[in-house]
């Protein structure tokens, strides 16, 4: 089962075990972690689930589409590595990856 490092507003880590074909939103919402709002449920219209993709975490996901492009554009505090958690899909394939969860105010 893959597992997701959340590196949280706080200077906190968390390690969740995520099921593939679920989101690393999924296993943030699920275990009541910090930082990830998710107002959508996943729906890529909010982008309240930015995060930062570990570099080494990049190969382990498809390219963002422009639905999700368009999102990312608009929010404070966008770097190159920004994603939208919801769209980050587990495969069976992926053993860790490892995400920054912006603070709110980024």
């Amino acid at each position: 089962m893959p597992t997701v490092v959340y590196q949280l507003p706080d200077g906190s880590t968390s390690s969740v075990d995520v099921p593939a074909g679920q989101s690393v939103m999924d296993g943030s919402v699920r275990n009541n972690l910090p930082g990830i709002v998710a107002e959508c449920g996943g729906s890529c219209s909010c982008a309240t689930c930015h995060v930062y993709l570990d570099e080494n975490s990049c190969g382990s996901f498809d390219e963002p589409t422009l639905e999700e492009q368009d999102l990312l554009e608009f929010l404070d505090g966008v770097q190159p590595c920004s994603r939208l958690a919801c769209q980050l899909v587990l495969t069976p394939d992926v053993d860790t990856v490892t995400v920054t969860v912006p603070p709110s105010d980024a």
